[in-house]
């Protein structure tokens, strides 16, 4: 994994700017490429691009391959006569400053179709073979995923364990007989990956040509509800009606005296084993589609998992589990050759867990919020980083640094940080900044809301509530030119961006500008 210097910018793609109610992959993500470029970032760190459920979080995905149909660009499908202009009002008429799910959901879901049936009429040959070239591509997960997404919708959103038991225990009769009746629901969801893709590829493209790397997320563990346990079963602990009898989470701590009872189902690791990692494999193999590099959420339960009778309300009775993650890194490591990974390696971690990460050379996460209110030996303190690290402000789950400087920041840690900088900040979200991007860590990325300076109303996700997470949307003047000159500047002062000389004559009259 190239550990060149470098700095970059968390945003999901949903928090873009734009008038149709939900950032898109069109012009304003090609723009913001643009804008990073200008700022002399070359990362791009965003959260997992799958199609949302309940609570509309990208790590609760009812596919762990495909992609979120909310983000395609209706401006490039007016471009392509899909749609006209006029056609975009009921999304314009969308509040712009942050997403409303619900609302979204359905303008656009409407608009989609009706791009889709345009589509069907105009029967254009080229597009059409383009189209079917891509099912061809991903015929081996796209085809459960629109089945199961059709047959979803027939059952009004129910969970699988609870549809008829021929369709829930998938015999291959009743699967076919729904192929059919489903057909044309199954194409339009089919045509909805096709589109989500060709978009996201462009913009992933255009970042490629600016030198940025994209670094997306694979979160360990997959939804219940999801085609991927559905389709999988046997690669999970499941009772005959196609419930989890074991659930993930993590063991009680400091910060909570009943744990974290997540309810996401676990791995059968034999099976996997039995099935040499295959599932395993074709999952890293999309993602690195779509991403360059990829971090890898909950890695330590590759290592190890706190896991949980399914009956238990809470995640006290639990109790560790050995993963197979050496072999299984081993393994896909002999298949696809190099395995660009970031570790989250956050919460309570093993020596063990460090011994994995550092077996394959991951880097692993370093958060500055965490830093603060114990001694020098705290991890999370910029002197005790080495190389292979990714050093954060905070991630989506923390509070803006501004919010947690005004509602989780004690005195005591006021002062430490003080005593470390050796002076009095202006901006705690500045001074992380700067301590962020100085640090010997290779690569330092930061979420845009504190670039901003946002206080808590730009968080993005507040574990535990269960509603009103992931609707932050920057504005239309967020990505200004002042603050582009400034994050080039820290990023040349700290050796994470070369500026380049002028070519030809230029080159000996133009200098870099300097530090101030």
């Amino acid at each position: 994994m190239d550990l060149t210097r470098r700095a970059g910018v968390i945003l999901h793609p949903t928090s873009l700017p734009g008038a149709n109610g939900i950032g898109e992959l069109g012009e304003q993500a090609h723009r913001f490429i643009d804008w990073l470029n200008e700022a002399g970032q070359t990362l791009w760190q965003v959260m997992p691009l799958g199609p949302t459920g309940y609570g509309d979080s990208p790590y609760q995905t009812t596919s762990a391959f495909a992609g979120n149909p909310l983000m395609i660009s209706l401006d490039r499908l007016v471009e392509e006569g899909l749609l006209s202009k006029s056609d975009l009002k009921a999304v314009q008429e969308l509040p712009q400053d942050h997403v409303e799910f619900g609302l979204a959901i359905l303008a656009k879901g409407d608009l989609l179709r009706k791009a889709f049936d345009t589509f069907k009429k105009i029967n254009d040959l080229e597009r059409n073979n383009q189209f079917q070239e891509f099912v061809e591509r991903y015929r081996y997960w796209l085809e459960d995923f629109a089945l199961f997404t059709a047959l979803k919708r027939r059952f009004e959103g129910r969970p699988w364990p609870e549809w008829p038991v021929p369709l829930r225990d998938r015999h291959p009769g009743d699967l076919e007989q729904a192929r059919i009746e489903l057909a044309g629901e199954i194409e339009y969801l089919t045509w909805l990956q096709f589109i989500f893709f060709e978009h996201w590829w462009s913009v992933r493209h255009h970042a490629t040509e600016k030198g940025i790397v994209v670094l997306g997320d694979l979160p360990l563990f997959v939804a219940h509800d999801s085609v991927d346990v559905w389709a999988n079963r046997q690669l999970f602990h499941l009772d005959g009606e196609g419930n989890p009898t074991v659930v993930a989470g993590v063991p009680p701590d400091y910060f909570s005296e009943t744990g974290q009872r997540w309810g996401n189902p676990l791995y059968d690791w034999e099976s996997h084993r039995t099935e040499e990692y295959r599932w395993w494999e074709m999952r890293l193999r999309v993602t690195f589609d779509t991403v360059d590099w990829i971090r890898i959420d909950h890695f330590r339960g590759l290592e190890a998992y706190w896991e949980i009778p399914a009956e238990e309300p809470t995640a006290v009775k639990g109790h560790w589990i050995k993963a197979p993650g050496a072999e299984m890194f081993g393994t896909l490591l002999g298949r696809m050759g190099d395995l660009r990974v970031v570790a989250e390696d956050l919460g309570v971690i093993t020596e063990e867990v460090e011994a994995l990460r550092k077996q394959f050379r991951f880097p692993g996460m370093r958060v500055l919020q965490f830093a603060w209110g114990s001694g020098p030996e705290n991890s999370f303190l910029t002197h005790n980083y080495e190389l292979d690290s990714v050093v954060y402000t905070g991630t989506h789950d923390n509070n803006t640094t501004e919010g947690w400087a005004q509602q989780e920041m004690t005195p005591e840690m006021l002062q430490q940080i003080e005593e470390y900088i050796g002076h009095k900040p202006k901006s705690i979200s500045q001074e992380l900044i700067r301590i962020a991007l100085s640090s010997v860590a290779a690569v330092a990325a930061i979420p845009m809301q504190d670039w901003l300076g946002l206080g808590v109303e730009g968080r993005m996700n507040t574990p535990g509530l269960p509603q009103g997470n992931w609707t932050w949307r920057a504005s239309d003047t967020a990505f200004s030119s002042d603050l582009a000159k400034r994050m080039k500047e820290l990023s040349h002062r700290y050796g994470r961006f070369k500026f380049e000389p002028p070519r030809g004559d230029q080159a000996t009259t133009k200098q870099a500008p300097q530090d101030e």
